[in-house]
């Protein structure tokens, strides 16, 4: 018997299907890795505790004040966030925006906030103590990358997602210095280039030069620009992750002898030339548009931070007081 032919309706049925699939996948791709691991988290945690999706407010009141003491109220307000946006997809009432909710939420700050641990800020003394330290190392590709990984990575503020998704396409090199486009970020999801400007050095310190360098002697004219290096010093095709750099810095602030190198991670390179450029009083504007910050609330407190000593009331009173006791004598 020949095959039954193909309906109408089947084909519309299978076109219909197809474009369900492209939009699910579209749908999953406006959240974010991290915020899906997070939702994740989220949703085990609740269900570890006894609770069951969909809830309801009073189940979520007592999910919170019992993980109280457990976890940080920073977390607990992430994890309901998470919780409520699971019900919203759902198509289904929030119960995270219940007023009774919230409140219990408020009352768990109040009795159990805290500051939040912050990285160290790397500051202009460190990464020359890092370069000098680097320089007295033996001759090695490794060497070489994380000469300029350090230099590129402070002097650009870069975040670490951004530093190891460079690729060699997205160097443009000018007689003034390097521009590096960032086809993605996290201030930028949905590809539309962000531009990070590096100009040259007049000395030794120079991340263009060192970035020509390590491109140079790794052989490497296309694809990530900071790669893995195995133990024999043999460069790995993929590029490095994102937990690699921290490790890099961490073990770079173990040979230094520094005393904080467990506050220290990648987020010290944006900290570290934001708060080192507002201590030499460059311009808001300049700061900002290095780091490719979108919003001002962030880059104020860093240049807060840097300033906290150079802008200090109690500097000018000190003098004063000084004077006062000089001039009794």
């Amino acid at each position: 018997m020949d095959p039954k032919p193909t309906t109408r309706s089947t084909l519309r049925n299978t076109e219909k299907t197809l474009l369900a699939d492209s939009a699910n996948r579209y749908i999953h791709m406006a959240t974010t890795d991290n915020t899906r691991r997070t939702y994740r988290a989220a949703i085990r945690s609740f269900e570890r505790w006894g609770g069951r999706l969909p809830t309801q407010p009073a189940t979520l009141a007592a999910y919170l004040s019992d993980q109280a003491v457990a976890l940080n109220p920073r977390t607990l307000d992430v994890y309901l966030t998470a919780l409520g946006r699971w019900h919203q997809t759902q198509g289904l009432r929030d119960p995270a925006r219940d007023p009774g909710v919230r409140k219990t939420l408020e009352g768990i700050r109040r009795v159990h906030g805290r500051p939040k641990r912050q990285v160290r800020a790397l500051r202009l003394e460190h990464i020359a103590v890092f370069l000098q330290t680097l320089q007295q190392q033996p001759d090695s590709l490794k060497k070489h990358r994380d000469w300029a990984l350090l230099q590129v990575g402070f002097f650009g503020a870069f975040r670490r997602s951004e530093l190891v998704t460079i690729e060699v396409e997205d160097l443009s090199w000018e007689p003034e210095g390097l521009v590096v486009t960032l086809p993605r970020s996290k201030t930028d999801p949905h590809g539309e280039g962000l531009k990070r400007a590096l100009p040259r050095g007049n000395g030794p310190v120079c991340p263009v030069s060192a970035l020509e360098n390590w491109l140079k002697r790794a052989g490497i004219h296309e694809g990530p620009v900071f790669r893995a290096v195995n133990r024999w010093d043999r460069l790995q095709p993929q590029a490095l992750s994102g937990g690699s750099v921290n490790r890099i810095l961490k073990a770079l602030g173990e040979t230094c002898d520094l005393d904080f190198v467990p506050t220290l991670s990648s987020h010290s390179f944006r900290r570290g030339l934001s708060t080192a450029a507002a201590r030499e009083k460059v311009d808001f504007a300049q700061i900002k548009r290095q780091g490719g910050w979108k919003h001002d609330g962030a880059v104020r407190g860093y240049i807060e931070e840097g300033q906290q000593f150079t802008d200090n009331a109690a500097s000018t009173l000190l003098a004063k007081v000084a004077s006062l006791i000089e001039g009794s004598d």
